[in-house]
């Protein structure tokens, strides 16, 4: 990965592997190419698992058919956008899914004063120890809540203040198992927050210890991809495409077994209509998870 991988945004660090996903997905590439286009709903948003539209959705939507180099349906998402003013009312995840979505059309088109508005609401969201939460005035944040801090700031272009109380935060939610965990005080790491936390240390340019890609690549289930945590009876492919993006973060190398299985299970969760399945229970596609999808391919396309 190391040829290709090169420390941009989150944003486009993601979006940059996920173009490589055509190189393994062939003539099926043409499938998600469909697929992506019908998750955008007449209203201008991408649609969630309802079949609403919905910011987060949205995300994944732009993302997906950007990884495939089509062209954006401009004319109908900025009008949705624009709806949205500047986050008023929305809750954190979403604010960030809003600057994102903007960031996806191009920061020209973003509404005058738009940004510093968005970030001042993201900061009513951080925490005292410095990092961020979903809830307005908590003690301590966490490695997602960062993660969605860090992202919102780059989409913008703007540095994010005092990033090293991130850091602080990070360290506090440190496992004993060399992992992290999403909250403070537990035992055993999972495995979404322990890619956060390397993805964030990454793009922050500071050391991330050997440890944390031992843990990550024990994660692996014996029929391929990642488990959510140690304990979990299946692999997902959100654990398994931000396990993959962390080990490149740290630049481990996927072993070649391991690779092969990996591509295996992501196989077993395709679907003719185009899209991704979560995980071998999960009945329902979206442009969430068929993103994690390209994520992963073009991580293990380079392997």
């Amino acid at each position: 990965m190391n040829a290709t991988f090169t420390q941009r945004s989150l944003r486009l660090e993601m979006l940059q592997v996920a173009r490589l996903a055509p190189a393994l997905l062939g003539d099926s590439a043409a499938l998600v190419r469909a697929f992506f286009e019908r998750q955008i709903a007449e209203q201008g948003g991408g649609r969630d698992r309802e079949g609403r539209p919905d910011l987060y959705y949205t995300i994944f939507a732009l993302a997906g058919l950007q990884a495939l180099q089509e062209e954006l349906p401009a004319e109908r998402v900025e009008p949705w956008l624009r709806g949205w003013g500047d986050g008023a009312g929305l809750d954190f995840v979403h604010l960030g899914a809003l600057a994102r979505c903007w960031a996806a059309l191009g920061w020209e088109k973003m509404p005058a004063s738009f940004g510093a508005a968005v970030l001042a609401r993201i900061e009513a969201f951080r925490a005292r120890d410095g990092g961020y939460d979903g809830e307005v005035g908590a003690d301590s944040g966490n490695a997602y809540g960062c993660f969605v801090a860090l992202g919102a700031y780059q989409d913008l272009r703007v540095a994010p203040p005092d990033p090293l109380r991130m850091v602080q935060c990070l360290k506090f939610l440190e496992t004993p198992d060399g992992a992290w965990a999403n909250a403070r005080g537990l035992r055993i790491g999972s495995t979404n927050a322990t890619a956060a936390a390397v993805t964030l240390l990454h793009q922050l340019g500071l050391p991330i210890h050997d440890a944390a890609a031992d843990w990550l690549l024990a994660q692996a289930h014996p029929e391929g991809g990642f488990r959510a945590m140690p304990a979990a009876p299946l692999p997902d492919l959100l654990s398994t495409a931000t396990t993959l993006h962390a080990l490149a973060c740290l630049e481990r190398p996927v072993p070649a077994p391991l690779r092969e299985r990996c591509l295996d299970f992501i196989d077993t969760l395709w679907s003719a209509e185009g899209g991704f399945h979560g995980h071998w229970a999960d009945d329902h596609l979206d442009a969430e998870y068929t993103f994690y999808g390209l994520l992963a391919l073009g991580h293990l396309s380079v392997g």
